[in-house]
Parts: C-alpha cells; sequence; structure tokens
C-alpha cells in the first residue's frame, strides 16, 4: 500500500485485539523502510508465519522478519526489558539479525517487578481480565506522573529514588490486597543493573528518528497492538486496555505530528472474537462456538486463553471506521468459514424493541442488545489456494461484498491462511 503519494501507514485492529495485525504488518513491511510500535507492552501477541515456522512477537514490531528494515519501539509502549531481551535473543537464534535496526524510544516507561506484582493480586484485573503482565499499573504510574522511563536508567541516584517510592506503594497495596508477595528495592535494582547497558545501548530519540524518515520520503509503517474496541477511551470501557489503540493514540505513542498520517489499514477477521470478560454480542451458542474456535486455533497467542468467538459484527467494524478513518480493511481468517453452511452477519441490534444501527458507549445496552442477523449461504469449499478475487467462491465473494458495504470502508486484503502467500489483494498493491 505504499506509493508515491502514500509513505506514512497505520495498521490497527479494527475489532476486539488478535485479528491478524502481525500478518498485515508482516507482509506490508516488505516495502517499509520503518516499522513502528505505537502503544502496549508485552500483553500484545503477533504471530508471523514464516515457511514451516511460527514466531510470537509480543514487543517487537513484526517488520524485525525483513532484513534492512528499521524497528523502532516508540514512548506510547510501556517496556518490559527483560522480556524483550529473551524476545531478541530467541530471534537471534533463530538467524534474524537485529543489530543496529532496533531502537527503544528514550521517553518509555517501564514496567517495573513490583507492577507485576499487583497486577496478578488485584482483584480488579481479574474482573477486567488482564494478562497479569503489569501493563496497566505502569500506565496508571505513568498517568500519575510517577513511572520510571527508559533514560532515568542513565541516573543511578534517581532511579533509587523512583524505586524506593514505587516499592513502598505496591507494599502497602499488596498488604492490602492480602498477597504474601513483597517488592524488594535491593532486588530491583540489581535487576535493573544488569538490564540498563544493554538497554542503553538502544535507546534513542524515537519521535526525531521517525520524524527525520518521513521528512526524507522513507516508507513508515505504525504498527499498535490489541483492537479498537479495546481503546482506554473509545473501546467497551471498562474492558478495555490501558492505553489508545485506535489511530489518534499512534501520533502520540510515536511523537509525529498526526497530520503525517497519510492511510489507515484496519485489520479484522471474517468473524468475530475476543479474551476475557465483556460485552460480545454476536458470540456463538454451543456446538458451533466450540467448532469455530477450534477451526480458527482460537487461543491467546501470549496467554494461552480460548477466544469467545461470535458472527461478524458489522456495527462494530463501522464504529471502528468512524473513529479510526480507515482508509481500508484487511479480512483475516477467511478459509475459517470454509465448511460452514450458514453465516451471519449483524447488521444492528435490537434494545427493547427499538433498533440501533450504531454501536453505544453504554454497555448496559449492550447488555440487554439482541443482535439483527443477515444470513448467508456457506461456500463450503476451501478457500486457502485462491490468489485473487475472482478465484474465491461466488458466495464468498458476495459475503465479502456486503462486508465492504455494511463497513463503509474498502476492502484491501483478504488472507485465507496463515502463510504469507495466502494473501489476495484487492484495492491494493502487493
Amino acid at each position: 500500500m505504499f506509493d508515491s503519494k502514500t509513505r506514512t501507514m497505520v495498521v490497527v485492529g479494527a475489532q476486539w485485539g488478535d485479528e491478524g495485525k502481525g500478518k498485515l504488518v508482516d507482509v506490508i513491511a516488505e516495502s517499509a523502510d520503518w516499522v513502528v510500535r505505537y502503544q502496549g507492552g508485552a500483553n500484545a501477541g503477533h504471530t508471523v508465519h514464516i515457511g514451516d515456522r511460527s514466531f510470537v512477537l509480543h514487543q517487537i514490531p513484526s517488520g524485525i522478519m525483513h532484513a534492512g528494515v528499521r524497528c523502532a519501539i516508540g514512548n506510547g509502549v510501556v517496556l518490559d526489558p527483560e522480556n524483550l531481551f529473551v524476545e531478541i535473543d530467541e530471534l537471534v537464534a533463530d538467524g534474524i539479525d537485529v543489530e543496529g535496526r532496533l531502537y527503544v524510544s528514550e521517553r518509555a516507561h517501564l514496567v517495573m517487578p513490583y507492577h507485576k506484582l499487583i497486577d496478578k493480586a488485584s482483584a480488579a484485573s481479574k474482573a477486567i481480565g488482564t494478562t497479569g503482565r503489569g501493563i496497566g499499573m505502569a500506565y496508571e504510574d505513568k498517568v500519575a506522573r510517577r513511572g520510571v522511563r527508559v533514560l532515568d536508567l542513565r541516573y543511578a541516584d534517581r532511579l533509587r529514588v523512583l524505586v524506593e517510592a514505587g516499592v513502598e506503594r505496591a507494599n502497602a497495596q499488596l498488604e492490602r490486597s492480602g498477597a504474601a508477595e513483597r517488592a524488594s528495592v535491593d532486588d530491583t535494582m540489581e535487576a535493573w543493573a544488569k538490564l540498563t547497558p544493554r538497554l542503553l545501548a538502544i535507546a534513542e530519540d524515537v519521535g526525531l528518528c521517525v520524524h527525520r524518515a518521513i521528512k526524507s520520503g522513507a516508507a513508515v509503517l505504525l504498527e499498535g497492538a490489541q483492537g479498537s474496541l479495546l481503546d482506554i477511551d473509545h473501546g467497551t470501557y471498562p474492558f478495555v486496555t490501558s492505553s489508545n489503540t485506535t489511530v489518534g493514540g499512534a501520533a502520540t505513542g510515536v511523537g509525529i505530528s498526526p497530520m503525517s498520517i497519510q492511510s489507515a489499514l484496519g485489520v479484522v477477521k471474517a468473524y468475530t472474537t475476543r479474551v476475557g470478560n465483556g460485552p460480545l454480542p454476536t458470540e456463538l451458542e454451543e456446538p458451533l462456538h466450540t467448532q469455530v474456535r477450534a477451526l480458527g486455533n482460537e487461543f491467546g497467542a501470549t496467554t494461552g486463553r480460548p477466544r469467545r468467538c461470535g458472527w461478524f459484527d458489522g456495527v462494530v467494524v463501522r464504529y471502528a471506521a468512524r473513529v479510526n478513518g480507515l482508509t481500508g480493511l484487511a479480512v483475516t481468517k477467511m478459509d475459517v468459514l470454509d465448511t460452514l453452511p450458514q453465516l451471519a452477519i449483524c447488521t444492528g441490534y435490537r434494545v427493547d424493541g427499538e433498533l440501533h444501527t450504531e454501536f453505544p458507549a453504554d454497555l448496559s445496552m449492550l447488555e440487554h442488545a439482541e443482535p439483527v442477523y443477515e444470513w448467508y449461504e456457506g461456500w463450503q469449499q476451501s478457500t486457502q489456494a485462491a490468489r485473487k478475487l475472482e478465484d474465491l467462491p461466488s458466495a464468498a465473494r458476495a459475503y465479502l461484498d456486503r462486508m465492504e458495504a455494511l463497513c463503509e470502508t474498502p476492502i484491501s486484503y483478504v488472507s485465507v491462511g496463515t502463510r504469507r502467500d495466502q494473501i489476495i489483494g484487492v484495492h491494493a498493491s502487493l
């Protein structure tokens, strides 16, 4: 999707996450100069398939799989350096050259060991369904202006003061929650002493680097985590993540002007999934629910948790298209539907007898919402060999046509398998 006019684009999830953003970023990154992650943390899990090998990237942008592409982790990310270096070392062991290609924003906030302890002990975290990796707690400290940034690691005395205050707060909270574990200042400082030299070696003013790249005409791809419906402001609050997952978060999460973003690709599954608690209006009933989960291998890349599955929700995706200003859609996992005799697309919700076609902010409406469906005949044949739109069965094309019309956004890509080559360019150049 990069051309002479489009040099900066965002790839964003347009449902509740796990849409297959990693594969799309991987494909598009072949023609990119930079790939930059702009929010989230190690709670994300982007799976990239190369031949018979699969790579799960939690913090490193998916573009790292392409030699010559520079990758950066922006200031909007909360960084877990311990996990980052495990990820780097695994890539290197698999023959992926990372040296001189990966940068971390010096403004990025750090996930501290005590954040993870609080997260695991928190009843609120359990209710919302977090990954227990300290992401929300790190963002909480960031907003409260008491967080630890990468640049703070340059000053041992400053770091110790911040750690002492953080440990004191954490232990008080752990005591109130009845947890047995406690954070330690000395253990925390010892851990950072080992990580600091390696982290500072890749720390940069990422915003400035990306700004200069854009000014030079480089192709820059901005990569988000989770999905639009998990956005802290625009998602199904409180069952959301702790950052802005939408396109609006890309500029602030990297440190560039929003005016420099020229294109926004929304990634959606051909059906709907979400992990954890919160509304899912089109959720399937058994035994179809278990069947679709098995067909799609719907288990979290980061946690292994089973995903809840539902029919495609056009109300959700049209809302995501509006909030993000999407210029195109990428439909993934089309092949998962190959064997189903009938398919449904949700076009609205009926609440207390009244039809609603716009996604509501009030979750109490969703709790009582009855999805309004349009039903379609399944194609009941494999789509995995399709490489052009014309190769798809007519029933599959009709299904896609309705998705496109309902979401008011052109479909740019259709994915029909896990491999790089199993993708159809519709209104896009591959």
